[in-house]
């Protein structure tokens, strides 16, 4: 298979087969139809005996979970599924409607996308099942407002506001609604709705390349799920100007296909991934979405969030907005069992949705409420002191590209942000007015250190360097001598051995704090002076960290790595060397 078409699939041939069938082997409660690419209620006999109108939908494959996922009790009965970004055959829609509606049932609410070549298969399979006595209305979806023409176009595209119409479909048909109210009430629903999507990326079809080109600095505004031109294309913007722009084109009084939202309206936001997009820069999206919309007086009542219609591996969000009434919410708001259906958390017994505060903890004023740290040490030593962190926190953040270099062998290349990180963070504390950090007060100063790494850096450095500093901490509160800074050091390895599961020789940051910590041990032990021992000290610390360059990683993220990739020293013991050396370069002066 081509290199420009990297998909996990068997073949191109088979593969919408073998989804679909991926789809009912995890989910039973579906059935596929011998013969088609039609997925259907295992229990679909049992609702059409009920009395109760049938749903259906379908289109092209390569936007799941559309539609097939959406198959279930009080959304749709059945779905049909067409090659990638290809229309279903009218036999197979009409394959679909023989399985969820017979003769002289309640009927069948058919909901199409418009697109031409769903409304000319769609419509052709519907005229023939009226032609075999099977009530059928046609619900066509169309509420893209990327079109700002005037022009004679298609009409505004189907998107993934078509899911919202599903859902209100299938709950209406399971209150036993008739055909024709269902049909009434999501045809003025449409007209309620409008959505507008964004593309970071293009996508491609298996088998086939890109279905088209987007600069690496570029997205594109109101493309639609197929690949289809959108309305501008720009750089790449933050999230904040991102949705702004997508929202302030939804709304545009110019736009011909504008949805108006003004303040005082309520509505349901769904902010849908085009398939590439990953969940933390959707939950991005919602928060800058409802932050906006409220900023605009407008009640954002329901936020729905996820994989809803994507276009194969897109990199792109898309956000619909739904005026809501008592009996679209409600519509919403009930219980169906589709796989791909994803419901908002509200509180027990809420119905509205509304932004929480903050939860106020008996720790989350701590440090801000501390009360003045006494000095322990001269004022000599407290400059000394405050040089040390500073220089040390400046060494880091200069660093951290270098670091991230070394970590792209093994990890995720962060390992220098990480420690800049928490560097930025000292370096705003140690100046801060309300609290500084307590410099002339090692043992207090170790702590506050601890709780910066903890919060700042997170991940297993920032646990590790907590472990460390808050061990310090512990020992300096007994004395203050060479020797205990010494016993403080040791007790600091010793803590992140415990803990971390490594030991010397691991390719790890003990591989530089270990022989750093014994050698200053010895020396104090054999007299050697303060300055000496640590100089002493922190030649060991660059020795043991250009030595992890040849070592077998045995702990931490790099034992995950071969062995042969592992060439350079690992960037936590060189992070250990940095401000070990920083604290030496101010002792020297």
């Amino acid at each position: 298979m081509s290199t420009a078409c990297k998909k996990l699939v068997n073949t191109v041939e088979r593969c919408v087969d073998e989804n679909l069938e991926g789809l009912v082997a995890v989910n039973p409660g579906l059935r596929l139809v011998e013969g088609h690419r039609v997925v259907v209620r295992t229990d679909i006999n049992d609702a059409i005996a009920s009395g109760k109108v049938s749903l259906i939908c379908g289109g092209g494959s390569g936007h799941e979970p559309a539609h097939a996922g959406f198959v279930g009790k009080g959304m749709l009965s059945g779905s049909v599924a067409g090659a990638v970004f290809t229309s279903p055959p009218p036999q197979s829609i009409l394959a679909c409607l023989r399985a969820v509606a017979k003769k002289n049932s309640a009927g069948c609410v058919m909901v199409v996308t418009n697109y031409t070549g769903d409304r000319l298969n769609f419509g052709l399979a519907l005229e023939r099942a009226r032609h075999e006595h099977i009530n059928v209305e046609m619900v066509i979806v169309g509420e893209d407002c990327a079109v700002t023409s005037s022009d004679k176009t298609a009409g505004k595209r189907g998107l993934v506001g078509t899911i919202l119409i599903l859902k209100i479909c299938g709950a209406l048909a399971e209150e036993g609604r008739s055909l024709e109210d269902i049909a009434r009430i999501a045809k003025d629903a449409v007209t309620k709705m409008g959505t507008i999507g964004l593309s970071l990326s293009p996508c491609t079809i298996p088998g086939a390349g890109a279905t088209f080109t987007l600069g690496a600095d570029e997205i594109e505004l109101g493309l639609g799920i197929h690949g289809e031109a959108g309305v501008k294309r720009t750089k790449l913007v933050t999230a904040n100007e991102a949705v702004r722009m997508m929202i302030d084109h939804m709304t545009d009084p110019n736009n011909n296909s504008r949805l108006e939202v003004k303040a005082g309206d309520k509505v349901a936001c769904m902010i849908n991934n085009l398939g590439g997009t990953s969940v933390l820069e959707l939950n991005i999206i919602a928060r800058e979405a409802i932050l906006l919309l409220e900023s605009r007086g407008v009640a954002v009542e329901r936020v729905y969030c996820g994989s809803f219609t994507t276009s194969l591996e897109m990199a792109g969000i898309s956000i619909t907005l739904l005026h809501l009434d008592d009996t679209l919410r409600n519509c919403l708001d009930a219980e169906t069992n589709a796989p791909g259906w994803v419901r908002p958390y509200l509180p027990c017994g809420e119905r509205t949705r509304t932004t929480p505060q903050k939860l106020v903890t008996e720790d989350s004023h701590t440090i801000t409420t501390q009360q003045a740290v006494k000095d322990t040490v001269s004022a000599d030593m407290k400059k000394l002191l405050y040089d040390m962190v500073k220089t040390a926190a400046e060494q880091l953040i200069t660093s951290e590209e270098k670091l991230n270099g070394l970590d792209k062998e093994s990890g995720d290349g962060d390992c220098g942000s990480t420690m800049a990180r928490g560097a930025q963070e000292v370096l705003s504390e140690l100046n801060s007015k309300d609290n500084p950090l307590p410099v002339g007060n090692p043992a207090e100063l170790a702590k506050r250190l601890g709780n910066i790494a903890e919060v700042s850096m997170g991940g297993s450095s920032g646990g590790l360097y907590s472990l460390f500093f808050t061990t310090v901490a512990g020992e300096l509160q007994k004395e203050i001598s060479p020797l205990a800074w010494s016993s403080a050091l040791a007790a600091g390895v010793t803590t992140i051995r415990k803990y971390g599961g490594a030991d010397p020789g691991d390719r790890t940051m003990l591989d530089a704090l270990y022989p750093a910590s014994e050698e200053l041990s010895s020396c104090l032990k054999a007299n050697k002076s303060p300055l000496e021992a640590f100089k002493s000290a922190v030649q060991k610390c660059t020795e043991g960290a250009k030595s992890t360059a040849t070592m077998k990683a045995r702990a931490g993220r790099s034992s995950y790595v071969s062995q042969d990739r592992l060439t350079n020293p690992d960037p936590g013991a060189m992070a250990v060397t940095i401000w070990l050396s920083a604290v030496l370069d101010i002792l020297s002066k």
